[in-house]
């Protein structure tokens, strides 16, 4: 029972009910709800159902998602035009809106297929999503994979921290296709030019090498094709 005046009680008390795993719901109160919840961090709407995240740790994913971020954020500084984001919500669907830990976008001017909407929130598929998967592995491989094939990610790329290990996808005929490195050990992104990754240096968090591999990738001819591409999308 409350100690405070009913009154008080009532001015104090919570607009909206709180998120919980499992909830299910449509877009509109998820992100009421979400918003009412100013020390949540984390929450995905997946075919209508709320899913939490547990605490963040730092080794098994603060310091992963540290380096990712600063792998797309070193390719969109060398690519002027392309959009990256942290942590965004992404809404797809009335059922469906996937918070990504790394997501790396093609402008609608320049023929891609996502947009920021007036309030301020990526809408529709970003081309490739990147998530780091420790505790969250077989969300990240299950329904959030799925969700993302069905909407159209372009590429899907899940660092496994437990298992040290880079699952690279790509969307062909609406199904996920998992490729490998190429000889060189260096993955290179099907979407985005210039877009390499020396999958070793990463998951040994060595960011010299990381950022060498990229370097490589955004001096090729290609990259350069993709970058005037975008300069020439701009009015």
């Amino acid at each position: 029972m409350s100690l405070l005046p009913p009154k008080i009680a009532r001015m104090i008390r919570p607009r909206y009910p709180l998120l919980d795993n499992g909830d299910r719901m449509k877009a509109a109160e998820f992100e009421a709800r979400y918003s009412a919840m100013p020390h949540v961090r984390r929450a995905d709407l997946l075919n209508g159902v709320v899913y939490l995240s547990s605490p963040v740790r730092q080794e098994s994913h603060a310091a992963p998602h540290g380096i990712a971020v600063t792998w797309l954020g070193n390719y969109c500084m060398l690519t002027p035009g392309v959009n990256f984001g942290d942590n965004g919500t992404i809404r797809l669907d009335d059922d469906n809106q996937p918070q990504s830990d790394v997501c790396l976008r093609i402008p609608a001017a320049a023929g891609g297929q996502s947009t920021i909407s007036d309030d301020d929130y990526v809408t529709g598929a970003p081309e490739l999503v990147c998530e780091v998967a420790a505790s969250s592995r077989s969300f990240d491989l299950g329904v959030k994979k799925d969700v993302y094939a069905r909407f159209g990610v372009r590429e899907y790329v899940v660092w496994q921290v437990e298992e040290n290990g880079i699952d690279w996808f790509v969307l062909r005929n609406g199904q996920y296709v998992s490729v490998d490195p190429d000889p060189d050990d260096l993955f290179r992104s099907a979407v985005f030019p210039g877009l390499w990754l020396d999958w070793k240096a990463l998951l040994t968090g060595d960011l010299a090498g990381v950022f060498a591999a990229l370097q490589q990738g955004c001096a090729a001819p290609e990259h350069q094709a993709f970058v005037q591409r975008l300069a020439q999308s701009h009015p």
